[in-house]
């Protein structure tokens, strides 16, 4: 696109005026001829850029205002890095340009190397980088998962989901079976103790590095339930686990994080319960900005993976009675349940 490529230009001038400084800081002597090739884009308008020279790279991120802004990722970097786990290092900054030079943490996420052999191996890492920053004091001046937001992400379903995908309009009925559910989640994780969350704990957003793991995609982090990082860890858009194992590694997190003095429920069965809903909530969520993505943004590929997140509700409404009015209004719809 031609302003990416002006944008591109003005990152590469800016990175001229950066290394200098960033390898005299660091006594690193001479800067070495270096490439700077794509390395990555995600669903947003962020790009990432690797410079690489002679053994020595880094991590450039473009992300242009007004869409996107850096500050949050600056500031919770630097949040979740005092509590020892492995985040971007930021060498330079320049939030009114978008740009930021960030050290290397690897090539290959969590997603490119899983499976069923070394799973127990990457998620105990996983648990104790997650535990390591919910032991952080709530003293940031972070967003928190109130009402609010929570009602908004689940509204997310029946717009555009329901509405834009299937082509239904909910009836009087319907409504009110979907108000009364939005109602039984949101109270479920408002009661939940409350801890920092990443929002998107998962094996993409993971890196294979040392320490392991790096921690990436955090910058949407907020103040919420001690639920939400476990689940989403486990209950991923791009692979599933069976049943019995997730449960397994739910409660290792959870004997773990009341070692450590996390705030989870005092009793596994309770945590197990709101770690379902608080699922639920997430994955109503994620069905309809999968939609979105579809419908909005010309991307027709998401809308594929919705029928996992409707795989992992469906698991949940077998074993939680409460959330029958759920299965019956997706029963109405005409949709997995």
């Amino acid at each position: 696109m031609p302003d990416q490529d002006v944008r591109l230009q003005h990152l590469k001038v800016w990175l001229d005026e950066q290394l200098p400084e960033v390898f005299a800081a660091q006594g690193w002597g001479a800067i070495p001829p270096a490439t700077l090739t794509a390395a990555s884009s995600d669903a947003s308008f962020r790009r990432y850029f690797r410079w690489e020279g002679e053994g020595r790279t880094f991590i450039v991120m473009d992300a242009p205002p007004p869409q996107e802004n850096c500050k949050p990722f600056v500031d919770i970097a630097h949040l979740l890095s005092s509590s020892g786990i492995n985040v971007p290092k930021i060498y330079a900054e320049d939030l009114n340009q978008g740009f930021l030079l960030l050290n290397d943490l690897g090539r290959q996420t969590y997603l490119d190397v899983i499976d069923e052999q070394n799973a127990d191996r990457l998620f105990a890492d996983a648990i104790e980088a997650l535990l390591a920053y919910q032991r952080l004091p709530m003293e940031a001046t972070l967003p928190v998962y109130d009402v609010a937001l929570l009602r908004r992400e689940l509204e997310l379903f029946p717009e555009w989901y329901v509405k834009r995908h299937l082509g239904i309009e909910l009836d009087a009925s319907q409504q009110a079976s979907w108000n009364r559910v939005s109602d039984l989640l949101i109270d479920s994780a408002l009661a939940q103790p409350k801890v920092l969350v990443h929002r998107d704990f998962m094996p993409r957003n993971l890196m294979i590095s040392d320490p392991n793991p790096g921690v990436l995609d955090f910058q949407d982090a907020v103040y919420g339930p001690v639920t939400y990082d476990i689940t989403c860890l486990f209950k991923d858009a791009f692979l599933s686990w069976p049943e019995a194992r997730v449960e397994g590694w739910l409660r290792t997190y959870w004997e773990k994080a009341l070692a450590a003095g996390i705030p989870v429920q005092d009793e596994f069965g309770e945590f197990h319960r709101a770690s379902d809903l608080m699922g639920v909530q997430r994955h109503l969520k994620v069905i309809g900005i999968f939609a979105r993505i579809c419908h909005r943004d010309g991307k027709p590929r998401y809308v594929a993976d919705v029928s996992r997140f409707f795989s992992y509700i469906e698991a949940v409404l077998a074993r939680r009675p409460e959330l029958v009015e759920l299965n019956n209004l997706l029963t109405s719809l005409g949709q997995p349940k």
